[in-house]
Parts: structure tokens; sequence; C-alpha cells
């Protein structure tokens, strides 16, 4: 799969359609990703803003590009301050410690660190200059050491949300302050109060809102002027809208060639909050499920769209990782007698093998160029490869001449290759080897059930023993009470091997109380997440 340059087309929520992707420097990309408000361990919500852009980062890579990508931090906010009260820490340490917790999740789930991670504590000096040059500009205006933006002034406010000043209902959800000129201004410095974090400034002590740092650490590391910026659906407004403001105030040429954002994490089809106290953690769900499970299911739906999360789904992905993992290492187990100290001349591969690599070469690039259609990806071509593995792993277990052998050792080894590079692009593909990942599925499947391995043996055990005394009825019993659990016994010859399955008999998702707020993981796994946004992220 060469990595040619392709027309990739991504969709562009200001235009509200898909464009072709040109970049403002030939063969460079710059892109920045609002990230975490770091209080607390990351949800789900979180996971598929990070997964989602990961896929962007990574097939540009593939492509061919330079990429810088920039990713903040929100370590000084409202929520941390409170979070920090609460706990007795100092806000700033408090959040240093979820930031590094945040990168723990990512690097379970396989997402490369971005070129940069700035901190809003690290580029309060950055922040201070634009709000400058934005009251300079006459955009903004400090009232009692709080400094607002005058939303007003900007012509083209609501460009792209939609949302216009005069459809704005100020005042319904908090009260409007009187010192605003108009409702919908907001903040772009806080006036310091008692026992938070500040930072002298021009307007006196205090803290940036909650808006600017993303301008001003975009404009920091990528100019004013860049080419991707992406985020959670439910940032579009206020958080983007308030930056494409803020930024055009600070200089009137900034611009930003396409805005990116992932649907929300739904369950019947309405988004999870906090707030609902419906949703677990990364780490909760992972310690139960494989985090390449999560990513998989991550995946499986396109990045836009609202992804509706359940159980079911959820074993659903856990089979489908199992599967190409335990069909590649059958392949490595099959192959390694046979080319280990090979001389023979290589063999041409066969055209079952030429025709498969084609169309995963074929439909890989053209779905992915297609703003990313990772479901199809998945679904489609793959299956089919692994399939074509499954099947000639069959025949090479048949008697073959010494020349068929060695095509299909090598038609093999090729449609291998290719389907690893597939799934490094979709960051399915670690550097752990193939068995691992099977073997790490077993023991959260064995997790899942209540079970240890000890126990599915001796139960194997007590199968055989029923089938020899002809008690066919505790026999079966013995394999649907292990398939309800999501455990399958398979006989292979004289043995009776096990390995995850989907569960017969699938847990119901119950929601989190949010009273409780150390949820044992033991607990039925709930619906979770909430898109990458306001309450829990910038």
């Amino acid at each position: 799969m060469a990595n040619e340059r392709v027309e990739l087309r991504i969709y562009n929520s200001m235009t509200q359609q898909k464009e072709i992707f040109n970049p403002k420097v030939p063969g460079k990309v710059s892109m920045y990703v609002c990230g975490v408000t770091a209080y607390d361990y990351s949800h789900i919500g979180h996971a598929r803003a990070a997964v989602s852009f990961d896929i962007l980062f990574r097939y540009l890579k593939h492509l061919g590009y330079e990429v810088t990508y920039v990713r903040n931090f929100t370590d000084v906010d409202d929520k941390i301050i409170k979070r920090a009260n609460e706990t007795g820490e100092d806000p700033l340490a408090l959040s240093n410690r979820f930031c590094e917790e945040y990168n723990v999740d990512m690097s379970d789930l396989l997402c490369e660190r971005p070129t940069k991670e700035p901190r809003v504590s690290d580029h309060i000096g950055e922040i201070k200059d634009m709000i400058t040059q934005i009251i300079n500009n006459d955009y903004g205006y400090e009232v009692n050491g709080d400094v607002f933006y005058a939303v007003e002034k900007c012509p083209n406010y609501g460009i792209l949300s939609g949302q216009r000043l005069e459809h704005n209902r100020a005042g319904e959800r908090v009260a409007v302050d009187s010192r605003k000129r108009h409702p919908a201004d907001f903040a772009l410095w806080k006036a310091a109060k008692p026992g938070e974090p500040s930072w002298d400034s021009p307007w006196g002590p205090g803290r940036p809102g909650w808006h600017i740092e993303c301008s001003a650490m975009s404009a920091c590391y990528l100019t004013h002027k860049f080419d991707i910026h992406g985020g959670g659906i439910d940032l579009i407004f206020p958080h983007n809208e308030n930056e494409v403001a803020q930024s055009w105030a600070a200089d009137k040429e900034s611009h930003i060639s396409y805005w990116m954002h992932n649907g929300h994490v739904t369950n019947n089809n309405e988004k999870m909050s906090k707030s609902l106290g419906n949703f677990f953690t990364i780490r909760q769900i992972t310690e139960r499920y494989h985090p390449l499970a999560l990513r998989h299911f991550l995946i499986s739906a396109h990045y836009k769209s609202p992804l509706n999360y359940s159980i079911a789904q959820l074993e659903s992905s856990s089979d489908a990782v199992y599967y190409i993992f335990q069909t590649l290492q059958d392949c490595k187990d099959a192959l390694a007698p046979l080319v280990q100290g090979e001389t023979e001349k290589k063999e041409k591969i066969n055209e079952a093998a030429k025709d498969c690599i084609k169309k995963l070469s074929v439909e890989f690039q053209t779905k992915m160029s297609d703003d990313l259609q990772t479901p199809v990806i998945l679904t489609g071509s793959l299956q089919d490869a692994l399939k074509l593995v499954n099947s000639s792993l069959k025949m090479l277990k048949k008697k073959l001449q010494r020349r068929a052998q060695l095509q299909l050792v090598e038609s093999l080894l090729e449609v291998e290759k290719e389907i690893g590079k597939i799934l490094n692009v979709l960051g399915l593909l670690s550097t752990k080897s193939y068995a691992e990942i099977p073997q790490e599925s077993k023991e959260k499947a064995l997790k899942r059930a209540g079970l240890v391995e000890d126990d599915v043996l001796h139960l194997i055990e007590e199968r055989s023993q029923a089938r020899i005394n002809k008690d066919f009825a505790r026999s079966d019993k013995v394999r649907t009470d292990l398939t309800a659990k999501g455990i399958a016994l398979m006989d292979v010859g004289n043995e009776t091997v096990w390995r995850p399955c989907i569960p017969s008999e699938p847990l119901v998702a119950q929601p989190v109380q949010t009273e409780n707020k150390a949820t044992k993981v033991e607990e039925k796994l709930a619906i979770v997440g909430e898109g990458n946004g306001p309450e829990t992220s910038t």
C-alpha cells in the first residue's frame, strides 16, 4: 500500500460540506484540537474525540504529510478550582495529576502523542498579549478587573455556528452580568477571587477566561493561519464561535481552513453527560474490556455521527479484536516452521492474494480519503482479507506440492503485511505481539464472567466426563452456561479449548449514580460519556 497522494476530502463545519483538503503549506499540515479540562478521570466522550483526531493524524502522515498536531490541556478553570477546594489540593497540582492520568488512558488506547501539548498555566503571557491586542483594536473592554469581549462589534459573530446575536436568549440559565455592554459578551480575563490561582496583568490579578486560551495557544504554535481546528460538536457554540471572534479581533488576517467536529456519545439518541450521572470513565471500561476493543468501538461509527453506546456493541468490538489478532497469530504460527531458514526462490503470490491486496488498498485509500470512513474499513475488505487468511491456513494443512506450498506461504505473508499496514493507520496495531492481544482479551472476558481460568478448565473437564457418561443434558448445560457468560467452548480434535465470545445473555446497562463518586468497576457497565464539551473540556 504505497503512500501515494490521494484527493482527501473532509467535512468542514464552517461551510457545512465536504471539501478537498489543500494545506496552506504544500506537504505540511497544521492542526489544533481542543483538549480536556483536567479535573477528573476522562470518560468515553473524551476518548472519542481523542481517537477521532488520532485517526486523522495517522492518516495524514500515511499520505506523506508532515503534521504539527497541537492539543491543549485546560489546567486553569472553575471546575478545577471547585474540585481542588473539595479535595484540599492545590488546583494546579490536581490538574497536573489528571493531565498525566489522561495521557495514561490515551496510551492505553494507542493514541499517538500530539506534537505539542500546551497547558494554560504555561501560556499566561501569550494569553495576556492577545487580550491586550483585542483591547487595543477596540473589541474588548475592562470592568473592575474583568475583561469582556464586545460581541456586537464583531460583524461575523455566529459565522461558524449559525447562532446570531438576535437569537441568543441570555439570562435563561445564568443571570446576566449587568456590567456587560451586551448580554452575550464573554470573559477574556477574570478578576482574582480569594483562594483562586491568579496572575498579575494590566487589569489587575486574575486568570484567563475559558475561550481565550485556545485562540492564544493555537496562534502561539501554529500562527493565526492554520489548516485544521478540531473538537467535539458541542464546542461549536459558544467555544469555537468565540475563538473565531477573538482571533479575528486580535488579527484581522486570522483564518482556519477547516473546522472538524466529532459527534456525541449517546444512549437512546440522548447525549450523555456528567450532570446526568450516566457515564463511565475510560479506565472503568478498560478494566473489563481490552483497550483495543474500546478503540474499535469508537471507530465503528463515522466520527461525525452520534455514537450510541451499548454493552452489546462493545462486546461485538471485543469479539472483532479477538478475531483479528487470533487470525494473525494463527497465520504466524503456521508460517513460522515454513519460512525459517528458507533458501528457496520466492514464488509469486496467487491470484486470490493479489485481488485481496488490491481490494484492501483501493478501498482503504478511497474510503479513508472520503472524510475518514472507518466503519467501512472495519466491515469491508479487511474482513474479506481475514477470511482469506483463515481459508488459506486450512489449505496449508493439506498435502501440497512444494511449489504450491511456497506460493501459498508467500501469499499469506503479503496479505498479512497489508492487513498490518491498515491496522497501523487505524491505531489498532500495538507494539505487543499478535499473541498478547487475544490472551489479554481472554483475561478480560474471564473478569466479566466472574471466573478464573481454572474454573473454565474445571468445567471443561466436567463436560468431558459428562459426555463420556452420555449425560448430554449436563454437557450441553455446561456449554450453554459458559456461552451466556461470554465463554465459548470449541472441540478441536480430542481437545476442548475456550475463547471469548459475545455473551448470549449480555448485561443490561445501568446508569451511574452521581452521588456514588467511587463507582465500582465490577458493577454492570453503564451507558457512558459525553462529547468533548464545555462541562469537562475545552
